[in-house]
């Protein structure tokens, strides 16, 4: 089959690889324009750009995908379908309508929940213990289209975003092979999404990755898990930003009466600190502008003690 491939970070590269495997024509892969990045602010091709270059194929990076030129060049590879993994842009009405058997999508929920950017992240702060991956025929309306797919993938308990990504970029990227299969045979099915059931998973903000220690000890640790590895739980101390990046509910110590939310009650080889419910041990932190330490080594550096606060 003849693809037009849209997609940009690391989420979308097992299946740009599943369907070069499998023989499909990969005649145009679009992708977001390099951005700088680092101290150096050097140009820096996004994934799915140097993955396509080693596979010797030709990518296209247009600012607007939906712009006149842009549609031009994506209707001149006369493409049988198009495929849609973590691209970016919306397309338009025009772009759903160049490909005869139509534009597919790969979402990384059991739509309809979670429909939006961030689904993984938002599974992960809601505690759920089961996500999954979708495809989909594309409309206008943001992941509304009829589904073609769905399989299921647990959550493990120490799972981050980056480890849950992981998994369903794999899982998504066999589903799409087996989703364009039925679509070449004409047997892909058109399931109606319930709108009545749909949930919304929007955009991570850095705001959203602030902890609030008044919460339940497992919401702050969900809340650590779900922004592992962007943009990174954050809280303060001392008036320094802190990222906590790995934490798990402490059973050890009980319930602990006299301390507040966000207080420490114990850095004896390692961090505890009270939250509006629990008690939550960090295992992984890292001080602004340092390196990412363990509990054990950040309490020797810094030299935190018992009654400190953070988030004051």
């Amino acid at each position: 089959m003849r693809v037009v491939f849209m997609g940009t970070p690391h989420f979308s590269l097992p299946t740009m690889k599943a369907l070069y495997d499998a023989g499909h024509d990969l005649a145009l892969v679009v992708t977001a324009p390099d951005k700088p990045a680092g101290r150096g602010h050097k140009l820096q091709q996004p994934p799915v750009k140097q993955l396509a270059i080693s596979l010797g194929l030709n990518v296209f990076q247009p600012e607007d995908v939906n712009e006149t030129g842009s549609i031009q060049r994506i209707r001149d590879v006369k493409p049988d379908v198009i495929v849609v993994v973590a691209f970016g842009q919306i397309l338009s009405s025009e772009c759903l309508s160049i490909p005869p058997l139509g534009c597919i999508n790969l979402h990384a929920s059991l739509l309809p929940k979670y429909r939006g950017a961030a689904p993984i992240q938002h599974a992960l702060l809601n505690g759920d213990r089961v996500t999954g991956v979708t495809t989909m025929f594309m409309v206008e309306r943001m992941d509304a289209g009829d589904i073609i797919l769905q399989e299921e993938v647990e959550i493990s308990d120490d799972d981050t975003a980056g480890t849950l990504s992981e998994k369903l970029s794999h899982v998504g990227a066999k589903l799409m092979v087996k989703t364009l299969e039925l679509l070449s045979m004409g047997k892909a099915p058109r399931i109606p999404q319930d709108d009545s059931k749909a949930t919304y998973a929007p955009k991570v903000t850095r705001d959203m990755a602030r902890i609030d220690w008044s919460k339940d000890a497992e919401v702050v640790r969900n809340q650590v898990r779900a922004f592992n590895p962007h943009p990174g739980a954050w809280t303060t101390w001392s008036g320094y930003v802190v990222k906590i990046w790995m934490a798990k509910v402490s059973k050890e110590f009980g319930t602990v009466e006299n301390f507040y939310p966000g207080q420490v009650v114990s850095s004896e080889g390692g961090l505890v600190v009270a939250t509006g419910n629990g008690l939550l041990e960090i295992l992984e932190l890292q001080l602004e502008g340092r390196s990412r330490l363990s509990a054990a080594e950040w309490v020797r550096g810094t030299r935190i003690k018992v009654g400190d606060v953070f988030g004051g």
